[in-house]
């Protein structure tokens, strides 16, 4: 098993994934939404210290590019751009719907994430692991569809759905290794980490909305 460093802070949680000769490093925190990048750095180091290492002996970074919070994405991809940058070594991109979906071989998987307001960033695969769904904001309505066409929900953090919908929250730490070391295995994966924005952030919404009425 190679040796990576993997983050994820596309989420109100702070997940990081370090693995060393064949043993696993884990820090997670559940509540950690606008605090980020004062826990991430932490949290890297201590797993380093942990485990004797360096960000030097990694053979690959990876880290999870969205969909999620638009800051928290960007502040996971910086500080793993950082330890490529200065290594020379590679990054793995990792969406959220694709670790939610890792082991799911053999099912239909709606992977969801909260978008607020009664509404999700989902993404859909089926039973070969192929997309049916490509990354989407889609309602509760559409969600419900999905769930009588036989999908089962997951996600990577704690959803509030309606009586009539049941979901699996998978462990994110564990989630993020699987995927992680699942994808590691094909080169092609490997590339400049470009964070999955499934809807503009409401800056960029704002501003296009300006710039048409001025137009």
């Amino acid at each position: 098993m190679k040796n990576y460093l993997a983050a994820d802070t596309a989420s109100s949680y702070l997940s990081v994934v370090l693995c060393f000769n064949g043993k696993t490093y884990a820090v997670y925190k559940e509540n950690c939404a606008m605090r980020h990048s004062a826990e991430l750095m932490p949290a890297i180091d201590g797993l380093l210290k942990k485990a004797g290492t360096s960000v030097n002996e990694m053979d690959f970074f990876a880290c999870t590019v969205g969909a999620g919070s638009f800051t928290g994405i960007r502040i996971g991809v910086s500080a793993i751009k950082g330890f490529a940058l200065a290594t020379g070594k590679k990054i793995l991109p990792v969406t959220t719907f694709y670790a939610a979906a890792y082991n799911g071989e053999g099912k239909k998987i709606l992977t969801l994430c909260d978008a607020l307001h009664g509404c999700y960033y989902a993404c859909a695969y089926n039973e070969k692991g192929e997309e049916t769904l490509a990354p989407s904001y889609i309602g509760e309505d559409e969600v419900r569809k999905f769930f009588k066409d036989g999908y089962l929900l997951r996600s990577l953090e704690a959803l509030v759905l309606p009586e009539d919908l049941t979901y699996t929250r998978l462990s994110p730490e564990q989630a993020l290794q699987g995927a992680v070391e699942k994808l590691a295995g094909n080169e092609s994966n490997f590339a400049e980490p470009r964070a999955l924005y499934v809807r503009k952030c409401q800056a960029e919404a704002e501003r296009e909305k300006n710039a048409a009425k001025g137009g």
